[in-house]
């Protein structure tokens, strides 16, 4: 219940004042995030030691009264219910195969009340490569070790002021990763925390100087 307490607060905006009225007699978008939760639970498979893989499209099947009640919040809802996705993955350490994406339906054939989740994933993967986000652009990580830094040999190039020629490197031994800090000048944050050297996990911020790196891992070729 820990999860669907935090995520029960995060809503508490949706549920209050003129979303309160709309939201009652009908299905509550805490209901929608616990049926999320269960699809999740239910359809997530794992595809190598320490990798489970779980769906990253779903849809909210709802009646139509539901449906036009819940939808009328558009992506206000939508918006916290995929928050509500990556949160309980990140917490159960799934991983996804394609950003997440959340939609509403209406079907004749549900009843008003009743929420009814269906999910998709890509096929089964069978690579995983890693990769940087940095503002707004993916940089796949195509060898075992990759520089970051200001300097013109460094494999991920940032221009920065605060970051020294060649300040960190991601290491990459085909299932997990880490950081190292290469005895900077300002040194390297992990997560708001500096460090010397740290596994990498799904979703980690990298930060040197004022550059943002979020570090992931995704799909490459598929089986």
């Amino acid at each position: 219940m820990g999860l669907l307490d935090n995520v029960e607060r995060g809503l508490e905006k949706l549920v209050s004042g003129a979303f309160a009225k709309s939201f009652r007699g009908g299905v509550q978008p805490i209901e929608i995030v616990a049926a999320l939760k269960r699809e999740l639970d239910s359809r997530a498979v794992v595809v190598q030691r320490d990798r489970i893989l779980a769906p990253h499209a779903y849809t909210v099947g709802l009646s139509a009264q539901d449906f036009s009640q819940l939808n009328a919040h558009g992506s206000v809802l939508i918006a916290e219910l995929v928050e509500a996705v990556r949160d309980y993955a990140n917490r159960q350490r799934y991983s996804f195969a394609a950003p997440v994406t959340v939609g509403l339906a209406a079907a004749a054939d549900i009843p008003n009340g009743v929420v009814r989740v269906t999910s998709q994933n890509l096929d089964a993967v069978a690579q995983w490569q890693p990769a940087v986000e940095v503002n707004g652009t993916t940089i796949y990580l195509t060898e075992t070790e990759s520089i970051i830094g200001r300097g013109a040999t460094a494999t991920i190039v940032i221009n920065d002021g605060g970051a020294s020629r060649n300040h960190a490197r991601i290491v990459w031994n085909g299932k997990a990763a880490g950081v190292e800090d290469l005895q900077s000048t300002n040194g390297t944050l992990l997560n708001g925390q500096r460090i010397t050297v740290s596994p990498l996990e799904q979703g980690d911020v990298i930060e040197i100087g004022g550059t943002r790196l979020v570090f992931r891992i995704l799909p490459g070729a598929t089986a």
